[in-house]
Order: C-alpha cells, then structure tokens, then sequence
C-alpha cells in the first residue's frame, strides 16, 4: 500500500529550504509517525542519510564523551559505522528517540552554530525530560509537534483530493448547505475516523481491509504499550499513580461533570499526591488538558484554574478500544453512538482542536446554570463551542451570547449532527467540519 501522506511532509521541505534553518526537534507521541516521515523526507531529499536511534542502538549513546564539538561526535559515529558519509550540504543528520539520550538534544547547538550538516532529532516521550533539552538548546532548535492523522489527512488516505475539502470548506465559508449525498458520506468517513482514530498503522491497515478487523487488537497493544512507557519513563513520580490516573479516564468522561478529581481515582487518593500526574500524560502525548476558565473572558492563557481540568485521550480511537468489550463492538458493527455518545463526541471534537494548533479550556459556573464545552476566538472575540450528540436545546450557549455579563462573546459555535447554518446568533457546523475552523475563523470577515 502506498505511504499515507502527512501534513509535516510538506513542513519537512519547506524547514529544509528555509535561509535560516536550525536543527529541528520532531516531538509528539510514540506510533504516529514521526520516524516514517522524516525518513520518507531523507529519501527524497538527501544523497545521504545518518538515522541513530538511542532506543535500538544504545552503543551511539557514547558518542558525546568527548564532548559536543561536530568533528569529535562525527568521528565517534564512524568508529561505530563507517559506512556513514558526511558530506557537507548533502548529509541528513536523524537523532531518534532522544528521550533516551538527551546529549543528542544537548549537540544541536554544536551543529546549528557548524551549519555544515542538517540535524533532526525525534523522540516519542520527549518531552518527559524537556526541560533539560530545552535548557541545552534554547535558541538553537525549532519545534514541531506532530499528532496523530487528523480528519483531513484521513481523507487523504481514503483519497479524497486537496479539491474535494476546498469544496467542503467553500459551503463552510459561504453559508452553503452541503446536499445530502456530501452531508451524508462525510458523516460516515467521520464516524469510521472516530472508531479508527488517527494511528498510521491502523489507518493504513482499515484502508488495505476496507473493514474493522484486527483494528481493536491494535488499538489494545498501543495502550498498552503506554502502559509500558509509564513504567519506564515515570522517574520522581509514583507510577502505579499515574497508571491509576491513566485507566480512570474513560471513566471520569462517561461522568456528566467529566471533570477529573483526584479524591475518586482510589480510596484515600489526595491531591498533593497526584500533583503533575495529568501534566505527565499530557507531556506524553497521551492526554489533552482542558481548563476551566475563571471567568468567560480574554485572555485566555491567563484566565484558568489549573487545578480544575478535563482529561481526555488525544486518540479518540484509543478511548473506545478503553471502553467495555459491548461498547466497542456496538460501535463498530451498528456505529450506534448512543451508548457513551457524549463523552465520544466531546474527545473527537477536542482532538480535532487540538490537531488544528488550539488549546482546550471550558467554562462551568458556581452553580451549574451555565456550561460550556470549549472556547476559541477570533481576531477580538471570545468563541464559545458546544458539542451536541443530539440536536437539543442550546440554553448555555445563547444564555453567553445574549448576557451584558460577557462582553467578549459576540456569537458563538455549535457542533453537532446538523447541516450548515447561521440564526444570527451562531453558526451551526457538522461535526466533521472542525478541522477548517480555525480557518474559518480567520477568513470569514474577509
């Protein structure tokens, strides 16, 4: 099967012929293809090609002994495989799974200030021991995170052209509703998107077998090859504690507050011994963190209680492969999103925000009168969004717009199972229109 296209491949090209180019640091979780990327890129790109990876071949984690100077790491390289060239302009540098050697991270300024060769470094819990690379680096690497497919890329590879999604975003900009064959089609791509989530392996193996099977096998091994991961990487942290925060997510979602408390993930569980647990899945990659929002107003970095947060998988295919053996099989043979519906749309949307380059918060008031699911905005205004599994009643978000009390709100967003819209107050999107609404957002008073 042909490699499946991604969106950092065209950022590989564009790093590459860029004037002031630095070493660059692929970050993101294990399995989503960061390492297929940047080799696809090499091979495309480069005559030759230096891949190490710290995890497989442990004996390159002594080549930083004599210290960071470009010469003595190439040398050392060569003792090792002398099968490598290094040829000036010509010669792609691949540090893999740095997580495992952050002296590779430490060289970056070595090579950024040498400018002979061009370096990536990758890893898939990286960020775990970021602030020792970050500190080793700063000013001399950029950053690029990588997530699993989003819903355009899985268009992609079910072969939809670049066409084809300008024309969804067409009917999106210019309040158009999608006929019923488009409306109906993208539903069912979506819905399959939400069963598979965004895994390459996966993606790739659905679109070979045209069906589910085999897929639920390995979404279990990935989660439990986070498993894994937490009990190698969880160093100054009590890992069963974080594993015990890890398998209670799926079940603080199916909660309607779906807020995650501490007091509940075990009996006698206190906060001051969780402290950095979510932190820690989030730096995995394997969790988003939504805030809740202090007030409904700008800005919104500096308006949240981190001490009151939504944990959801940033998978959506991996949280129904959590789910009870009924659930999943339900989804899959029937797509009956009745069962668990709500906290599977809410992953699904905050997935495809966070892919989109948001962050997440949400708003719940003292006394429950008003909640909302999301919040993004524009140029000068706040953006509510509501995510409805059933097109019902959309009290808090009118409640909002309509109030003197919210001077940064101006309109809103509501996303469910309903075709295009506009009543003057918010747009209506489906929910497989997400993915275009930053873009939306940014062009729409154009």
């Amino acid at each position: 099967m042909p490699r499946l296209k991604r969106k950092i491949d065209e950022f590989l090209v564009n790093w590459k012929n860029s004037l002031d180019k630095l070493p660059l640091i692929v970050k993101g979780a294990r399995q989503i293809g960061k390492t297929d990327a940047i080799e696809n890129f090499a091979k495309n790109n480069y005559k030759y090609f230096v891949e190490i990876n710290f995890v497989l071949q442990s004996e390159y984690k002594t080549i930083f002994a004599n210290g960071f100077e470009v010469d003595s790491i190439l040398h050392n390289i060569s003792m090792i495989n002398n099968n490598f060239e290094f040829i000036p302009g010509e010669t792609l540098i691949f540090f893999d799974e740095i997580q495992d050697c952050p002296n590779a991270a430490t060289s970056l300024k070595a090579f950024n200030l040498d400018k002979r060769f061009d370096v990536i470094a990758s890893g898939s819990m990286m960020e775990i021991n970021y602030e020792e690379i970050e500190s080793n680096s700063v000013g001399n690497k950029q950053d690029y995170t990588m997530y699993s497919l989003d819903f355009e890329e899985f268009l992609w590879a079910k072969g939809y052209s670049a066409q084809q999604i300008d024309d969804l975003y067409k009917h999106m900009l210019n309040n158009i509703l999608l006929s019923e064959t488009e409306y109906n089609v993208m539903l069912l791509n979506f819905k399959d998107y939400m069963i598979l989530g965004g895994m390459p392996a996966i993606v790739a193996k659905y679109i070979e077998n045209k069906n589910f099977s085999g897929i639920l096998s390995m979404q279990k091994q990935i989660l439990l090859d986070y498993e894994e991961d937490i009990a190698k990487y969880a160093v100054g942290l009590d890992k069963a504690r974080i594993l015990n925060a890890y398998r209670k997510i799926p079940v603080f979602l199916g909660n309607e507050n779906k807020k995650f408390q501490i007091s509940k993930i075990a009996n006698g569980a206190r906060k001051r011994e969780y402290n950095g647990v979510a932190e820690w899945l989030s730096s995995a990659g394997i969790v988003n963190i939504s805030y809740c929002l202090e007030d409904c107003s700008l800005p919104l970095g500096g308006n949240y209680n981190p001490d009151n947060y939504r944990l959801y998988f940033s998978d959506t295919g991996l949280l129904i492969a959590s789910l009870d053996d009924e659930v999943q099989d339900d989804l899959r043979k029937n797509q009956n999103f009745n069962t668990y519906k709500g906290a599977i749309y809410e992953n699904i949307i905050s997935d495809m925000l966070v892919k989109a380059g948001y962050k997440l918060y949400f708003y719940k008031n003292e006394k429950g009168t008003i909640e909302m699911d999301f919040f993004v905005r524009d140029a000068d205004s706040l953006i509510p969004v509501e995510v409805k599994a059933n097109d019902n009643a959309t009290i808090s978000l009118n409640k909002l717009i309509e109030s003197n009390n919210f001077e940064d709100i101006k309109y809103g967003i509501k996303l469910c199972n309903k075709n295009i819209g506009f009543n003057g107050k918010f747009y209506t999107f489906p929910y497989f229109l997400t993915f275009l609404l930053k873009k939306f957002l940014k062009e729409k008073d154009d």
